[in-house]
């Protein structure tokens, strides 16, 4: 069934508090020129299929000019389109069916670090130390006695020394690969040239910004180490994002620059937003990013991490609920992204795996707050787990052995055979091959399937649409008694009551009291106000 969509686009400035985003990896999602990548002339041909899906907005990994070292995520020029994604004409071109279909734009910003072959990198280089130039980046002299050694014990988060030295000898940081070399967010340049990337884009209309690293920009003074490292103790400082303090993450000067941009932000109408990749230590220091006079979200990444367990799903809600009420923000809920191995793989895999996952989904998107969906999970795709080496391109995995690239593999249209119409007609190019058991996953052979994970998202999407306790962001959850192993909580409002329940506990459960299933992830039995809800599902009741 086809969801319904305010057409043309409302000027709701509240419109990002309830939505449901859904994420393009744009090399992946469609590809119209038939060069094996992914494009936006792609996305603009496949917005009536997310427009019926029943999404609010999507949100564009970045598409500007860039090497692509790090999948786009290594910038070389902020204000155009890399030439393999099209032209600024087809963005514009996109941008305006988009909002013709009642959908909005999110694009990423990445602000931490620029790519290497951005001119204000090239010019560093050749300026030498002490220029102008430098001042942009975080150059410094290196430790030991010809200044040999790396200024401290900093790591990349791909792996490896957070420092690369240059030909004249100073160091550079880069907390990502050499090809991303972090900026000074110290220098007035640096923050004066971003609120100017902002305007740009939102003269151009974008609804909303994803902040690459929003917790990473400053750095502490004085570049202290961190005291601990791969090489002297086997752990990497990676480990502790999200759980402990570091110095180049999540320093109390980051807020200056959201606090700038926020009346950037509110300058221009219709509600435009931005939504903070940010890591803390604590749920406190995360909610710090959010409230009137810096972002409106941040991504709950502990409800992605969440066990497979009734336990862990509710110590991640009533936390991150208890947290949005004292910012007066709502959360946001993701359970994959183009970071982390997709939700069916992490939950088992297989049959097991994907049942796990369309529960997940409807416990998901029955939650107050904004959901953030990842293209492919609603056809129940799996990570690829055997790409060969040679054709993996996350430069993670020249450093770590670990590899990004299977939840990036291009999603299935349609066809019996790869790449599944992810081309023009017969084109057989595709940048990351697609599995030969893709083809009863792709969305043509799921369309109109009854009980297809397809179909169970459309009817979601378009019950928490419509139904008055979805829709409304005020009615809060009510958690209700179960037996063990089971969550059920009730939304109401407009005299109208929804409750979801999951079964985690391992064996099928009676559920009754309340009232019609109106949509469940697996076929219940019984009828009237019984029913037995299967093991790893989740099911829709409804009460007026």
């Amino acid at each position: 069934m086809t969801a319904s969509h305010p057409t043309p686009l409302t000027d709701d400035p509240d419109w990002w508090r309830s939505a449901v985003v859904y994420q393009v990896y744009v090399r992946s999602f469609a590809d119209a020129n038939g060069d094996g990548v992914g494009d936006l002339a792609g996305i603009r041909q496949h917005l009536p299929y997310l427009r019926d899906l029943g999404v609010d907005a999507l949100w564009l990994t970045p598409f500007y000019t860039s090497p692509m070292i790090d999948g786009g995520y290594d910038v070389a020029d902020y204000r155009d389109v890399d030439p393999s994604f099209g032209t600024l004409t087809d963005f514009d071109a996109m941008i305006g069916d988009a909002h013709s279909l009642g959908l909005r734009i999110i694009v990423d910003l990445v602000p931490n670090h620029t790519s290497s072959a951005h001119p204000w990198f090239v010019a560093a280089l050749a300026a030498g130390p002490g220029s102008p130039e430098r001042a942009r980046y975080l150059f410094t002299e290196g430790r030991g006695e010809h200044g040999e050694l790396p200024p401290n014990d900093w790591e990349s988060i791909f792996g490896g020394p957070a420092w690369t030295r240059v030909e004249d000898g100073q160091w550079y940081l880069h907390l990502f690969d050499p090809a991303q070399p972090d900026l000074d967010w110290r220098n007035p340049e640096v923050r004066a040239e971003f609120e100017d990337i902002l305007r740009f884009w939102l003269d151009r209309g974008v609804d909303g910004f994803r902040i690459d690293v929003a917790h990473g920009m400053i750095k502490a003074e004085g570049l202290p180490d961190v005291g601990f490292s791969t090489m002297t103790t086997g752990r990497r400082q990676v480990e502790l994002l999200g759980k402990g303090r570091l110095p180049y993450f999540d320093q109390d000067e980051v807020h200056e620059i959201y606090r700038a941009w926020r009346p950037i932000l509110d300058s221009y109408p219709g509600g435009r937003m931005a939504v903070a990749e940010a890591w803390a230590e604590t749920p406190q220091r995360l909610a710090r990013y959010i409230g009137p006079n810096e972002l409106h979200q941040a991504f709950n990444f502990d409800f992605l991490d969440a066990t497979w367990s009734a336990e862990s799903f509710r110590k991640v809600i009533d936390t991150a609920l208890a947290e949005a009420a004292i910012v007066g923000a709502p959360t946001t809920w993701v359970l994959s992204n183009h970071d982390k191995q997709r939700h069916v793989t992490r939950y088992g895999d297989g049959p097991d795996g994907l049942r796990r996952a369309r529960a997940a989904a409807l416990l998901m998107l029955a939650l107050p707050g904004c959901a953030y969906v990842y293209q492919g999970e609603e056809l129940g795709l799996p990570e690829v787990l055997d790409l060969p080496d040679e054709l993996r391109q996350d430069p993670a995995f020249r450093r770590t052995g670990e590899s990004r690239d299977g939840c990036r593999v291009p999603i299935p249209w349609g066809g019996d055979l790869p790449p599944y119409g992810f081309g023009p007609q017969a084109c057989e190019l595709s940048w990351l091959p697609a599995p030969a058991t893709w083809a009863a996953l792709s969305v043509a052979a799921q369309t109109g399937v009854p009980g297809s994970t397809l179909e169970l998202y459309r009817d979601a999407l378009r019950i928490r649409r419509t139904h008055p306790a979805l829709a409304s962001e005020g009615a809060g959850i009510s958690w209700l008694e179960a037996e063990p192993g089971l969550l059920a909580f009730s939304r109401t409002a407009g005299g109208s009551e929804l409750t979801c329940v999951v079964n985690i506990s391992g064996v099928p459960a009676h559920v009754a009291g309340y009232g019609e299933p109106v949509v469940a992830s697996e076929p219940l039995a019984g009828t009237g106000d019984g029913h037995l809800l299967p093991v790893d599902s989740a099911a829709w009741f409804e009460r007026r």
